[in-house]
């Protein structure tokens, strides 16, 4: 969107009209309603927020193509959806939901909770201590050779310990995943901006997110340097015998979510670290897609070296997303019900590795938030959620779904609007 809450970009129904329906976006033109109540109530937003959160839907008002074209795309996600949640019901639930893992999740509470309650997102996600030694290779490129540049493979050893005692020999055994990989596209005769892009959930592959992040476009046309970064537990980071990308992610429990988070920023700024220190590099900004949206509102709430943050059809709370996947809801709220919790305390647990916690430190014009009106893997509540916690920053919403991202054009030139307000771009 562009600063002026009110500006569409096609003709957009009457600003009454998306009112009296409560419509945050009246039309796909991405007129907003600014006095649509906030999601989150007072207090600490694990009780502010609605329990039955996860059962509701964001309110559009759509032009009939666009109606045909939200369903066709969100069909696709529900697919992927319970494709996905039969494979972490099966593979990852009996390990890291079960009744045993919730108690000591519960036992945890009491060693997350004060960083939470100390308001300073710096007191869990510390910076890291040392400097790391970089592996570089001359990387083959998947399916995109930039002109006038060079495709890097970048790999560290992570010196990450979790914060929590408990689970610091259990990490040590994940081998693999100490050591963390980067793809990095850059130009030859000097560094650029660059832009560093995080995966959503098992979707590390670097030629998929060559075009969920439109890195063509991004490399040549707006002329940025662009880092596709790896998070814990995905690709060449999995767990032995891990039977899917991620799976190590979840399989651990609440509390491994918890530190995976903590290792995830860690690395990043580790990266940032390289990139400023090693390559002259003088400005960076993250995005980041479902998963890796996520992770990017943590980091605006971290690190404040970075330019600017677009998290990308992002969910907000990992407890509400996770019910809303059957068979994996259903599996988890039937454990969850044989030890008397309900999602209020579920979101508490989970609450120092997610971003409601925390205040984001970059000024709110440096935030951007993107979201797929047809979203069936993280709704559009879920990008509503975030959007009302940053006090509500630019927004651009898109008609389609998690996994295709309909009118890229308007998509991207909407991008490139914000960077050049924020004067990330020049000229």
């Amino acid at each position: 969107m562009t600063s002026d809450p009110h500006r569409t970009h096609r003709q957009a129904p009457p600003a009454d009209r998306a009112r009296s329906r409560g419509a945050v976006v009246s039309d796909i033109a991405h007129a907003r309603c600014v006095d649509a109540p906030s999601m989150l109530g007072p207090g600490d937003w694990w009780d502010g927020l609605e329990p039955d959160f996860y059962r509701r839907s964001e309110t559009f008002d759509l032009a009939w193509f666009d109606q045909l074209r939200v369903q066709a795309t969100a069909a696709l996600d529900v697919v992927i959806r319970t494709t996905a949640a039969l494979g972490l019901s099966a593979l990852a639930a009996p390990p890291g939901f079960n009744p045993v893992e919730l108690k000591r999740a519960r036992e945890d509470e009491a060693f997350y909770l004060p960083f939470v309650r100390s308001g300073e997102a710096a007191s869990f996600f510390k910076k890291p201590r040392a400097k790391v030694a970089m592996r570089i290779k001359r990387a083959k490129p998947a399916s995109f050779s930039p002109k006038n540049g060079e495709c890097e493979s970048l790999r560290f050893e992570s010196p990450f310990s979790p914060v929590n005692p408990r689970l610091r020999k259990d990490w040590q055994r994940h081998a693999s995943n100490r050591y963390a990989h980067v793809r990095y596209w850059r130009h030859r005769g000097g560094p650029r901006p660059t832009v560093i892009a995080i995966h959503g959930f098992g979707a590390e592959g670097y030629a998929l997110n060559q075009w969920f992040f439109a890195l063509p476009y991004l490399y040549e046309v707006l002329g940025l340097d662009v880092a596709l970064f790896n998070l814990p537990f995905h690709g060449k980071r999995q767990t032995r015998f891990s039977p899917f990308s991620g799976h190590g992610f979840f399989a651990g429990g609440i509390s491994r979510i918890n530190e995976a988070f903590a290792q995830a920023v860690h690395d990043f700024r580790l990266l940032l670290d390289y990139l400023f220190e090693e390559r002259g590099v003088s400005e960076v900004g993250v995005t980041g897609v479902s998963l890796g949206g996520f992770t990017s509102a943590l980091l605006a709430a971290t690190e404040p070296r970075l330019r600017f943050a677009i998290p990308n059809v992002p969910v907000a709370s990992l407890a509400d997303v996770v019910l809303e996947w059957e068979p994996l809801g259903t599996i988890v709220r039937t454990a969850m019900k044989g030890l008397d919790m309900d999602v209020v305390e579920a979101r508490r647990l989970l609450a120092v590795s997610c971003p409601l916690s925390w205040k984001p430190i970059l000024p709110r014009q440096r935030l951007m938030v993107i979201g797929g009106v047809g979203d069936r893997l993280a709704p559009p509540t879920h990008t509503r959620l975030l959007w009302d916690h940053w006090g509500r920053p630019r927004l651009h919403w898109f008609p389609g779904s998690h996994v295709l991202h309909v009118d890229r054009t308007e998509y991207l030139n909407e991008i490139s609007r914000f960077l050049r307000d924020i004067e990330f771009l020049r000229g």
